[in-house]
């Protein structure tokens, strides 16, 4: 149960994929079938599997929401209870976030990735996060040689250097499976093109202040995709823990595949252990810090199930919302984890991201690259230009907020002392 309070404003409905014309639309009856079609060919699963992913295809075009059918899935009395009240609509005529979400749960419920089946922990998007992170090596070089050379063994750090990582995390946001497979695109460098000149909002001096002002005993990270993306995660988070910046790090990850490339532990420990594996000294350093913050209890790697629901922020369960209290900045990536902040409505694109947020436990920094129509917080006059400068701005990729609601000021600084 949660008790989160919700935003200060009315909220707007839902994105449903039957609005002509959306993006939302697209997404669900070409984009899902699609991914499903990519799953049955790049495993090698027996033909009731792939029947059941082929059913899924055809079901999203002229079926029916339907209840979850794996008695033993820890998740299955929530996710009927989630679909109560959409049973019977069809796939386009439900909330947009609540279709990707089920879509991604009953891939899990195809190939009975949950404890009592053949395939229990299986996950049918390895190969993409695998070319993912594979075709970064040389990003990967790069980027471990950066992050090495900005420890400071005098115990002071340069906010420069913090503020490059912060934007290197924000566009490896753009190394997204679901929408751009791997060895189809590119996006696997951190760097986009006139990178500063694409960020609608950039919120990084607030959260540097934030973080160079007071001592942070917690900083909690709300991690988006596996491959790249975490490479350019794990050198944010590294420069936080090897300077000292925070005593603790928790490392919120999903509890099973979904969304393509969305990261699981099991995929941080993966990449781990593929940094350890390379044979460069610049790699093998960065990876060898990581693991011994894990070991030592430093950055901690948690799940929950609230990840792959269709739950809206402001819904997050009791326990979870209690966590997030104790953070004195939680860090979220990705354009899955925005649409979730902002529950995936119809907010206008100028209202205040912190009124929307203000439920939120703790001090907040989005770190995003806008692939669906929601946002907030931009300016009027911006938006004008944008859309004779881009008519495609909101879904391609092309452009990143760093969007912070600092309000929690008091609570945070209880929390600190």
């Amino acid at each position: 149960m949660s008790t989160s309070p919700l935003p200060k404003l009315p909220i707007p409905p839902a994105i449903v994929g039957a609005e002509p014309g959306s993006f939302a639309r697209s997404t669900v009856l070409e984009r899902l079938p699609a991914i499903a079609s990519r799953v049955i060919a790049e495993n090698d699963f027996p033909a009731e599997i792939v029947q059941k992913l082929e059913a899924i295809a055809s079901e999203i075009i002229t079926g029916s929401i339907r209840h979850l059918q794996d008695p033993e899935a820890p998740d299955l009395a929530d996710w009927n209870g989630y679909i109560q009240p959409l049973l019977g609509k069809s796939w386009v005529d439900v909330p947009w976030f609540f279709a990707e979400t089920y879509f991604y749960r009953r891939i899990m419920e195809a190939i009975a990735h949950f404890p009592y089946g053949a395939w229990r922990g299986y996950d049918p998007f390895k190969q993409q996060k695998h070319l993912g992170l594979t075709a970064a090596r040389e990003a990967i070089e790069r980027l471990s040689i950066q992050v090495n050379s900005y420890i400071q063994t005098s115990g002071e750090w340069d906010s420069s250097h913090l503020t490059e990582l912060i934007y290197t995390a924000l566009w490896g946001n753009q190394a997204d499976l679901s929408l751009w497979p791997a060895g189809e695109s590119d996006r696997a460098s951190g760097k986009a093109p006139g990178a500063v000149e694409r960020l609608l909002v950039d919120d990084t001096a607030v959260v540097t202040q934030l973080l160079t002002a007071n001592p942070v005993k917690r900083i909690d990270f709300v991690a988006d995709n596996a491959g790249f993306e975490l490479i350019g995660d794990l050198c944010l988070i590294d420069f936080l823990l090897v300077n000292k910046i925070t005593t603790r790090l928790y490392l919120h990850l999903k509890p099973h595949p979904t969304f393509v490339s969305d990261a699981t532990v099991e995929d941080v420990q993966q990449t781990i252990g593929a940094l350890l594996q390379m044979r460069h000294p610049q790699i093998q350093a960065f990876g060898s810090r990581l693991r011994d913050y894990i070991t030592v209890g430093r950055m901690r790697l948690v799940e929950d199930y609230f990840w792959t629901s269709p739950l809206a922020g402001w819904e997050m369960p009791a326990a979870l919302h209690q966590e997030f209290a104790q953070s004195s900045l939680t860090i979220v990536k990705g354009d899955a984890n925005y649409r979730r902040l902002l529950g995936d409505r119809h907010w206008a694109f100028d209202t205040p991201f912190g009124d929307i947020v203000a439920y939120f436990p703790s001090p907040v920094v989005a770190l995003r690259t806008l692939k669906s129509e929601v946002a907030s917080g931009l300016a009027s006059d911006r938006l004008t230009s944008l859309d004779r400068e881009d008519r495609h701005w909101l879904t391609n990729g092309n452009w990143g907020i760093i969007q912070a609601e600092l309000r929690s000021t008091l609570q945070s600084e209880e929390v600190l002392n």
